[in-house]
């Protein structure tokens, strides 16, 4: 208890999923948290269950005018800006032959432009602070190639190397930030009832059951849960990665290590 105590956090898309267990898991070891989503049913709610001055504001990532406006509000309630997850996104499954150009716009705002955003208005005021630590959420589909997903996995690779490259402007400006990317593999969350199998080529429109693909593509066999990220979130978060900057943190039962091996 208390890897984070008397840090701030910002989390983006923050009401649910991955972003509902990084709010609730950095609360839990101390962290004031300050979860922006457009969800405000959930983002309200989210925000009473963890109270101890949790804060929700609505947040469209894609707008910079907004970006202003909450970190303003972060700097003005909270008076500091230690912890940011760059979590929103969205994922739109589709041939990259069949993507329509404002689907591959629109996903590309978000998944990427509200990162550079997030970036570009919380640095200020973590450096304010005298530093902070920033995870942006990639995915194995920023590692590698996946049928159905080109404009996804193109999002999540960028993701990739503006961590990188982000970490590296920080670190030149000793400003005490840290910046890594986060990597799931196949996690349990409600984005999965929201891509057809139709869109891998698998003939038929029924929703993807992450524990039945994890079955046959995680070497662990089975599928991760928001709160194994979150856990990988909050070490990120903690003083305890102090040297560490510019990784991949991958977290994927074992899918990035090779095809599995099954014995029958």
């Amino acid at each position: 208890m208390g890897q984070v105590d008397g840090k701030v956090a910002l989390v983006t898309g923050g009401a649910s999923g991955i972003g509902e267990a990084c709010s609730l898991t950095l609360a839990r070891e101390g962290a004031r948290v300050v979860i922006t989503d457009i969800d405000d049913t959930r983002g309200k709610a989210l925000a009473a269950k963890i109270g101890g001055g949790a804060i929700y504001l609505n947040h469209d990532v894609v707008s910079e005018q907004r970006w202003i406006e909450v970190v303003a509000e972060v700097e003005k309630k909270c008076g500091r800006l230690d912890v940011l997850v760059s979590n929103a996104g969205i994922g739109i499954a589709t041939s990259i032959f069949e993507m329509t150009l404002a689907d591959w716009q629109r996903q590309q705002a978000i998944n990427l432009d509200g990162v550079f955003l997030s970036v570009k208005h919380s640095v200020p005021l973590m450096r304010k602070g005298g530093g902070g630590s920033i995870i942006m959420m990639s995915s194995v589909a920023g590692l590698r190639g996946a049928p159905g997903l080109a404009a996804y996995a193109a999002t999540k690779g960028g993701v990739r190397l503006f961590a990188k490259s982000v970490a590296l402007e920080c670190a030149a400006a000793g400003d005490n930030i840290r910046v890594n990317s986060m990597h799931p593999g196949i996690i349990a969350t409600p984005i999965w009832g929201k891509i057809p199998t139709g869109a891998h080529g698998m003939g038929h429109n029924a929703p993807i059951d992450p524990y039945e693909r994890a079955k046959i593509a995680v070497p662990l066999s089975r599928a991760g849960e928001a709160q194994d990220i979150a856990n990988g979130v909050l070490w990120l978060a903690s003083d305890a990665s102090s040297y560490v900057t510019g990784m991949e943190m991958v977290i994927d039962g074992g899918m990035m290590a090779g095809n599995p091996w099954r014995r029958f």
